[in-house]
């Protein structure tokens, strides 16, 4: 039996069928995978995972690809969960960790979206696909589909990270750079999509990269011994793995795997790009185009996410909340945690620390929950902007 039972949409609940070429539903909404978890119950243990591959197909049962030699793998997931004591006593944490997605292929978590959306764009015999990205997603997007033998085209900002335009041209893809922000790249997609063949496997566009992204959720209930920690800090552009984990965190308790307790979710933006940060502090139920985006972490600069509704829903269901940081505390954290625990990560992962600190000193959270940073991209993709703070003689 399939592991899908249908698709759902997020906004009206349409149901559309399983293992069908799909985009956004008719109203706009994110379509999102449901499962028939009441038959894997009884077929799947938690027990069983000590014989699995220490990658993110060790959930194949709650994965959507129907044949397995449609997989296409570099190897994603299973990434490593350190406690970050230095860290932690600087900030005022006593239980602090950091899950390191940096260690993906492609130097990012965006692996995990592209390894299940590639497969799942393999398995119907799509030849082409397109993607807007700032930066990492594109990089993912390119490998998996060399890696499945698929056209890719790329469609990014100008000024992206020199690593991800050397990356998508050396994997082969076909790569556009725009004068604009990822909202322009996407339009572009949008436009030529049809005439030209594409698929599109925007963010939340197709239901099947929050799929793979959803493993992180698995995986840190897992690595925590099926007890998820009291908060989980998310640096939040399109917001899908945050999204991801929150419906993974549903699907483990269906399961019977955790019980109902859930993390603050905590949503970390950009100053100079905080679309969920109003939305949430205003109380109102979707986000504003945020205009002007600029950042210094790439991933960050999305001015309106797609899946606005879904993150909103995931940060107050989980009374955790939204947070913007300054682009010079971002890059200060980042050398910091660099220098205190020889992790170099992400501006994007960054960020979840300066929030961290605010958190901690208005009282959010206490010193002695045990808190998860999610790093969400490799340092080396971001040499320009540290770099920027040491110049060479």
């Amino acid at each position: 039996m399939p592991n899908v039972s249908y698709l759902e949409c997020s906004l009206c609940a349409q149901r559309f069928e399983a293992n069908k070429i799909h985009n956004l539903c008719p109203c706009g909404g994110a379509l999102l995978v449901r499962y028939h978890l009441d038959a894997v119950r009884q077929t799947w243990s938690r027990e069983s995972l000590a014989q699995s591959k220490p990658d993110l197909w060790r959930y194949w049962p709650v994965l959507p690809v129907n044949r397995r030699e449609s997989v296409v793998s570099l190897g994603e997931g299973m990434t490593p969960l350190f406690e970050t004591k230095r860290l932690g006593a600087a900030v005022g944490a006593k239980d602090l960790w950091v899950k390191d997605e940096g260690l993906n292929p492609t130097g990012s978590f965006k692996a995990r979206g592209m390894t299940t959306a590639i497969s799942m764009a393999r398995e119907p015999g799509i030849t082409k696909i397109a993607v807007p990205s700032a930066g990492n997603a594109a990089s993912a997007a390119a490998a998996y589909s060399a890696a499945a033998g698929i056209e890719a085209h790329i469609f990014m900002p100008m000024d992206v990270p020199q690593a991800n335009f050397i990356e998508c041209k050396a994997l082969g893809a076909h790569v556009t750079l725009v004068n604009g922000l990822i909202s322009d790249c996407a339009k572009i997609v949008t436009e030529r999509k049809d005439q030209e063949g594409w698929f599109d496997v925007s963010t939340l566009k197709e239901p099947y990269r929050i799929e793979g992204k959803k493993t992180m959720g698995y995986e840190v209930a897992e690595q925590f011994g099926w007890e998820l920690p009291d908060a989980i800090f998310y640096p939040t552009g399109g917001g899908v793995g945050l999204i991801g984990m929150w419906k993974a965190f549903d699907e483990l308790e269906t399961l019977g795997w955790i019980g109902s307790k859930r993390p603050k979710m905590i949503a970390v933006q950009a100053a100079g790009c905080q679309p969920m940060v109003r939305a949430f502090e205003r109380g109102d139920q979707r986000a504003e185009f945020w205009q002007g985006a600029s950042t210094v972490a790439a991933g960050l600069r999305v001015p309106k996410p797609l899946g606005d509704t879904l993150i909103l829903n995931a940060v107050r269901s989980s009374n955790g909340t939204a947070m913007a940081v300054e682009d010079a505390d971002t890059i200060d954290a980042g050398i910091e945690l660099a220098s205190l625990e020889g992790m170099f990560v992400a501006p994007e992962g960054a960020a979840c620390i300066p929030a961290l600190r605010k958190l901690l000193a208005n009282g959010f959270l206490k010193a002695s929950e045990r808190i998860v940073i999610y790093n969400t991209g490799s340092g080396l993709k971001y040499l320009e902007t540290y770099g920027e703070r040491f110049p060479r003689a």
